[in-house]
């Protein structure tokens, strides 16, 4: 797993230890020394701990103006046994709804498993960005299976064209604007 590290390509856009709004301000990284672990596992110092011992996040991007936020993860998200759900809905997204963001694509390529329990984060998160929307792209079919046992698919965009390839070559501000078209489309809205 210290292999696995965040999409770098992006930081000459944005880098969250730079953004004064971002839970993740002021971080400074040591990239010759791994310390954080997932189940004993060493992972790349780039990831950032938001609360869980299991899943860890990286924010790719974030545009204020615009409302957009990219997320990646890396790990089990588990909010069986511990609550991943409510460190990141804590943790990361309330500070981000409240510097104007209400659309979040949550790119989950690294993720290996999910360990549901309710579905209550996911609501709140889901009244809480109104106009806004929550997608999911990248995530294992295995995992997107399980969510949906919870009910995850209700309020996170998780189905259909949404998984965008060869979404690294592209600018983010257009991925997340060519995203908004195909889930606007999508709910009907134009």
């Amino acid at each position: 797993m210290h292999l696995i590290r965040p999409y770098e390509r992006w930081l000459q856009y944005y880098d969250p230890a730079y953004d004064d709004l971002s839970p993740f301000a002021g971080k400074s990284y040591d990239y010759d020394r791994y310390s954080d672990t997932i189940y004993g596992y060493f992972i790349d110092p780039a990831w950032d701990f938001m609360g869980s011992e299991t899943l860890y996040i990286k924010i790719l991007y974030a545009n204020y103006e615009e409302g957009y936020c990219v997320l990646e993860f890396i790990g089990e998200w588990n909010d069986a046994i511990n609550n991943d759900i409510m460190h990141l809905k804590r943790n990361v997204v309330d500070l981000l709804l409240d510097s104007g963001i209400d659309k979040f694509l949550l790119i989950g390529e690294s993720v290996f498993n999910f360990h549901g329990s309710d579905d209550c984060y996911y609501e709140e998160w889901f009244e809480e960005v109104e106009d806004g929307w929550i997608a999911m792209m990248g995530f294992q079919e295995h995992t997107r299976s399980e969510m949906k046992k919870y009910n995850i698919d209700s309020y996170i965009n998780m189905e259909g064209p949404i998984d965008i390839i060869g979404w690294r070559t592209m600018y983010p501000l257009i991925l997340c604007k060519n995203l908004h078209q195909v889930i606007c489309k999508r709910i009907g809205l134009s």
